[in-house]
């Protein structure tokens, strides 16, 4: 009995790894197909990015957004902690630095879906009561041999327990998210869809600010249920902060962030920027007196 030709045709089949791995709940936010150690404390990631994508392709479908890759790393990261260093499942991972410079020529669209190869190596490994607790990696991603970006990213992770004596309380049932006020033009900020916009416009006694328009209803930062602010959703608020206050076509591409605490659901969040005559911008995340991120946004010509 033959295989279907289909099958036969076709060298290899590939799924994404199991979603729970990367802390998604949707499969079609789970981005990467396997992974392989390669030496002590080395690691490879196999990737696949859709050629379409609510956020992370452009409206024309002509390229992958950098926030794919930062997406794509963060993913990573998780999975080779959970698959490589054996920690459970039930950890909170928390960010504490996210550094990528990415390779916009590399992003174009092709007539099939990109497959990248991240490459890790984990540093700074620290254990706490025999018990995995923080590390740093260095991640290399590339796509048919070219270079498309380098990151590097510290993150700690706690149990659920601790978690909850950090939160006090606060769960994604007892959080309330302030009022979504309304956005920028989603056009101002490159979006296809206003519901992706994540900035409000601007008062006039305070043309630097605006407020983070926070969506738990979002299926992208919001893909499974949470008691605060994701750090994916903060990075596109840099992001956009970046494209109001650059002139002409120049797009971000790096993204060098620090995250102080915990941004919370249930108070204003706004977004400072200043910069944008040259080549980066400085973006700040405030709620209340504290800063809750701060991250620096490099573009570059389109």
């Amino acid at each position: 009995m033959t295989r279907p030709r289909q099958l036969a045709d076709t060298p290899s089949l590939t799924a994404t790894v199991p979603r729970q791995l990367v802390h998604r709940a949707a499969v079609a936010e789970t981005f990467l197909t396997g992974w392989r150690r390669t030496g002590a404390d080395r690691f490879a990631v196999s990737a696949q990015w859709p050629r379409a994508h609510a956020l992370h392709v452009s409206p024309d479908w002509s390229a992958y957004d950098p926030l794919l890759v930062v997406e794509t790393i963060r993913q990573s990261g998780t999975l080779v902690a959970h698959t490589e260093y054996e920690v459970p499942l039930d950890r909170q991972f928390v960010l504490t630095e996210f550094q990528v410079d990415a390779e916009p020529a590399t992003l174009t669209l092709g007539v099939l879906p990109a497959e990248p190869e991240v490459e890790l190596v984990f540093t700074d490994v620290q254990y706490r009561g025999g018990h995995f607790a923080a590390a740093r990696y260095t991640a290399h991603v590339l796509r048919d041999g070219a270079r498309v970006a380098t990151a590097d990213v510290a993150f700690t992770c706690v149990s659920g327990p601790v978690y909850r004596r950090l939160r006090g309380g606060r769960t994604p049932e007892t959080v309330t998210a302030v009022p979504v006020p309304p956005g920028v033009s989603a056009d101002a900020v490159r979006r296809a869809l206003p519901t992706d916009v994540v900035l409000a416009p601007a008062d006039a006694d305070r043309p630097d600010r605006r407020q983070l328009r926070v969506n738990t209803a979002h299926p992208v930062f919001f893909d499974h249920p949470l008691d605060h602010v994701p750090g994916m959703l903060l990075l596109e608020a840099a992001r956009q902060a970046a494209l109001l206050e650059t002139p002409g076509e120049r797009v971000p591409t790096a993204y060098h962030a620090v995250f102080h605490r915990y941004a919370e659901l249930d108070e204003p969040i706004w977004i400072e920027a200043k910069g944008g005559h040259g080549t980066d911008v400085q973006v700040l995340g405030v709620q209340g007196e504290s800063t809750v991120f701060e991250c620096l946004v490099g573009t570059a010509g389109s």
